[in-house]
């Protein structure tokens, strides 16, 4: 008998080319699958090692009781829709029709993804401010977009408004901005806002303002949401997330605010690609959003946490950059190693016990500095324990 005919039968897998052949395993996976190897304290990965408010919890709990337990609408149940617009009323002064112009999302990430499919088409051009969250160049080229890219200005990660204007072209579909900002911690101000104003008006240039972290801005500022503009809302998906706000990031719950034009073209996509969110969740968190307390008292709650690590690291060989808002501190290592930083931040999770995300990450190519991040939304403890392990350097 032939040898090979004993062999278990193996079929082909037929091939397939890659929709995004230069995506592979995100640094954030790495390096949390490196800081649990080395029992390092994660500093990676931007998640809470603390508990959210019982509060929130009861709130799903007892919609799943009630029944509240099947599909709901498409767009979102009715009560945190609304919740949701009087919500960016009260802070920002813009009135989003909750019908018509707020939608519930799977979390940013499919919000971010959907508001590009629904509007870039193959050859638009998509400018991107860089260092960036890695989401969004893929959904740029899932949808057959060309990302544009424009990079902050060292060393303190400026704006460069003429490079921002000189990318705007008749190809541009649009410009994603991000405020506050993952991963520099910056801070878009009024003059930020009224700048790109200038910039795009008399355009058709749509904008994607991610604004996840619109309850972290530190020292008294308040966040610009781009809902605050009347031209700029006109033209925006704005994004939020209640993951980030109330502690709860595997809930992978968020939301789209948009005019109703926009927002229709948006719900195309959104209810093929995810078609609705869970029912008990979004019962539970318009319950929770009653009070606002929650999310109005988060920035000084997270200052504390920026502050307690800044001091840490005070007199440390780590230059500390700005902070403004965001649970991310960057720092600048260069008086301490010459190495990449993709290898100073392995390096750091295994020799030191500390996992960090270099920021190159955020980069559509090389691109080093001498810059890792930090994330602080930890439990005390835990920070101290890093801090003690960043001190021997």
């Amino acid at each position: 008998m032939n040898a090979s005919h004993d062999l278990p039968y193996s079929p082909a897998v037929p091939a397939i080319t890659s929709r995004l052949p230069n995506v592979g395993t995100t640094i954030f996976t790495v390096m949390s699958a490196l800081a649990t190897q080395k029992g390092a304290v994660n500093l990676g990965q931007g998640f809470p090692d603390f508990a959210c408010d019982p509060r929130i919890v009861d709130a799903v709990s007892n919609a799943m009781r009630d029944g509240h337990n099947q599909y709901p609408p498409m767009a979102g149940a009715a009560p945190l829709r609304r919740a949701i617009s009087e919500k960016i009323g009260r802070l920002y002064g813009r009135q989003y029709d909750a019908e018509r112009e707020i939608t519930v999302t799977a979390g940013a990430t499919q919000a971010i993804l959907t508001a590009i499919l629904c509007c870039v088409h193959p050859g638009d051009e998509v400018v991107v401010i860089e260092p960036m969250y890695d989401c969004y160049v893929p959904a740029i080229e899932l949808a057959g977009g060309k990302p544009v890219f424009v990079s902050l200005e060292a060393p303190d990660y400026a704006l460069p408004f003429d490079k921002i204007a000189a990318a705007i072209t008749p190809k541009t579909r649009l410009l994603i901005i991000n405020s506050p900002h993952n991963p520099t911690g910056r801070v878009w101000r009024t003059a930020d806002m009224q700048k790109i104003d200038e910039i795009l008006r008399g355009t058709d240039v749509l904008i994607l303002s991610d604004e996840v972290y619109e309850h972290m801005v530190f020292d008294g500022a308040p966040h610009e949401s781009v809902c605050r503009y009347p031209d700029l809302a006109a033209r925006s998906f704005v994004v939020s997330s209640f993951g980030k706000t109330f502690h709860v990031t595997g809930w992978k719950v968020g939301y789209v605010a948009a005019p109703a034009a926009l927002t229709a073209e948006f719900r195309k996509v959104h209810q093929f690609n995810v078609f609705t969110v869970n029912t008990p969740m979004q019962a539970g968190i318009a319950e929770y959003l009653k009070d606002p307390a929650p999310y109005l008292e988060l920035p000084a709650f997270y200052q504390q946490k920026r502050d307690f690590f800044r001091e840490g690291l005070a007199n440390s060989r780590f230059k500390l950059l700005p902070c403004d808002g965001t649970y991310f501190q960057c720092v600048d290592y260069s008086a301490i190693s010459d190495l990449p930083e993709a290898e100073f931040s392995q390096w750091l999770t295994s020799e030191i016990g500390v996992a960090a995300i270099p920021v190159s990450a955020f980069y559509h190519e090389s691109h080093e500095s001498g810059v890792v991040r930090f994330c602080f939304a930890k439990k005390e403890e835990t920070l101290r324990t890093a801090l003690e392990r960043l001190a021997s350097l």
